[in-house]
């Protein structure tokens, strides 16, 4: 007889009770331990491993013992997976998919202990499914209740837990002031007041011997006690719940806990705080490194479709390369999940494109004719000299072009699919070397579409009528599709390629459906102009109609 080897999986989604000596893990595993006795003359044996995740959500396939088990059965070592309940595998049907193709190509099976169908049959797939999808439905409901019950608790200003700010100590659904950190709090916002600079703030805290809160983690060790960092310190100063508001998400509700700063302070302070941003980054000069220092030029002028403002940030790669960005304000400022509608834009490509538009408008005969009236034929060749200087071709060559183009920019207002750059009147009248009064208003404004581009986190514009860079991968792959396809045509079988092409058989499959492209998609991926959404991920993970009408309108919406 053939033995069957049973692996024994066991998940717990919170970690209440997991400490205690037979815990619900314990009480999963011994009764499909039990079960896999009962079954001991078809064969069925218990492996020795234990696959447990305690504390972990069945909403996602990133748990160590999922994970171990599924590696386990890859390579042969298990034939069956035994749970307690299918939601005890997954609560996702997109994740038991997964799970299911997985165990389909390795001829392994599982088996629910406490609800009996045969997933051999039609209806028992279909029984499967829908215990699955309430499971599923289930988990997203609550999670959803806690969303809303959570933003309606802050909306009344009461506070929904979470780590306590320095200077307060919880108070049932609220806040207190605790006086003794309360003193630290606000030393940090009087140094900032008398010096305006937080990097001199934090030398001035270190000075002064102020600590961060000590507090005690869950496993029992203290964390906390040590300087303050320049983020805590910005953080600190940021944080509108010492004006006694509540932030939830990008909004600020009034909270029911006294303020520790005036709140008319805090409001000043963040002014403050962002002028002094513009100024430390628009001087000259390098970094205390020696390299030269990268001003971002639209600083304090960004902003989305919230009213939010786009700030600053960059990063640093492997080879100690400075990257910038604009971000979102949102994205920086919030300790919980990150809102998916903030913007996060590589900063020197955003500048030079939004240079292009603003000099591309100033070239435009129309716009050097009128923007300035009344003007005499005279004063209108001289404006068009003038304005000839901030030329597209200069403005792309010449760095101190691009800056004079961008210091003339008022305002830049990001909409999904819309770009709306406003001149500054003052700026472009100086720059003409005529009163403000003469300046058309009419003139000032600019707006063109885009299209966005993913790579990554990391957003990228792309201007409707601009020809982006080719996807080569994309290219390549459609090319391999069309050598599969024809092996297939000449009678090899998926198998025969794969060992021919030293490839797997699934990638086969997933690459000979692009073969079936139109001509004129094909031709707009060579030429870079096909749909942002077109990719090859997006093409393998989704069905798409050999019909090249119906793939023209399917791939318009992309």
């Amino acid at each position: 007889m053939k033995k069957i080897r049973c692996a024994i999986y066991t998940r717990k989604s919170s970690e209440d009770g997991l400490e205690q000596d037979f815990n619900s893990l314990d009480a999963q595993h011994e009764a499909c331990s039990a079960y896999i006795v009962s079954q001991k003359n078809e064969g069925w044996v218990q492996v020795p491993d234990r696959y447990d995740d305690g504390g972990i959500s069945g909403g996602t396939m990133e748990r160590p013992g999922l994970q171990r088990l599924l590696a386990d059965i890859d390579r042969g070592a298990v034939d069956q997976i035994l749970v307690y309940k299918i939601d005890r595998l997954t609560r996702s049907l997109a994740d038991f998919a997964k799970i299911v193709d997985i165990l389909d190509n390795t001829g392994a099976s599982f088996v629910s202990v406490t609800q009996s169908f045969n997933t051999a049959t039609s209806m028992g797939r279909l029984t499967l499914n829908m215990l699955l999808s309430f499971a599923q439905f289930e988990r997203e409901v609550t999670a959803e209740r806690i969303r809303d019950k959570i933003a309606a608790s802050k909306r009344k200003g009461l506070w929904m837990g979470g780590n306590v700010p320095l200077g307060y100590e919880p108070d049932g659904r609220t806040l207190k002031i605790a006086e003794a950190d309360a003193a630290t709090i606000r030393m940090i916002y009087d140094l900032y007041d008398r010096h305006r600079n937080v990097r001199i703030v934090k030398t001035e805290a270190d000075k002064l011997g102020l600590k961060t809160a000590i507090r005690k983690l869950s496993s029992g060790c203290p964390k906390g006690g040590s300087s303050f960092s320049f983020g805590h310190i910005y953080h600190i100063l940021t944080n509108p719940i010492y004006a006694g508001r509540i932030r939830h998400k990008e909004k600020v509700w009034p909270g029911q806990h006294p303020a520790l700063i005036e709140p008319a302070r805090w409001d000043a302070l963040q002014e403050q705080l962002m002028a002094g941003a513009v100024l430390s980054r628009s001087g000259q000069g390098g970094n205390s490194d020696g390299q030269k220092k990268q001003v971002s030029l639209l600083v304090g002028k960004l902003f989305d479709e919230t009213g939010d403002r786009l700030t600053p940030s960059h990063t640093k790669t492997g080879k100690g390369r400075r990257l910038r960005y604009y971000v979102s304000h949102r994205l920086i400022r919030s300790s919980g999940p990150k809102d998916p509608s903030g913007w996060r834009l590589p900063a020197p490509e955003l500048e030079t494109l939004i240079a292009d538009l603003v000099s591309k408008h100033l070239s435009v005969p129309a716009v050097q004719t009128n923007i300035v009236s009344p003007a005499t034929t005279e004063e209108i060749a001289l404006i068009a000299q003038r304005m000839t200087r901030l030329s597209v071709a200069e403005c792309s060559a010449d760095e101190k072009t691009k800056r004079a183009v961008l210091s003339l920019i008022e305002r830049v207002q990001i909409t999904p699919g819309k770009l709306s750059i406003s001149i500054a009147a003052k700026a472009i009248a100086e720059r003409l070397a005529f009163e403000q009064e003469c300046i058309c208003d009419e003139y000032l404004s600019i707006e063109s579409d885009f299209r966005l581009r993913k790579r990554g986190v990391e957003t990228k514009l792309v201007l409707a009528d601009a020809v982006g860079a080719r996807d080569d991968t994309l290219f390549r792959n459609i090319a391999l599709a069309h050598r599969y396809f024809d092996m297939i045509r000449s009678g090899k079988t998926y198998t025969e390629i794969a060992q021919a092409e030293g490839v797997s058989k699934r990638r086969i499959q997933q690459l000979v459906e692009l073969a079936l492209l139109a001509p004129d998609v094909i031709r707009d991926v060579w030429e870079g102009r096909q749909p942002v959404g077109l990719t090859s991920q997006w093409l393998k993970s989704h069905a798409f109609t050999p019909m090249w009408i119906e793939q023209r309108d399917l791939f318009k919406a992309l």
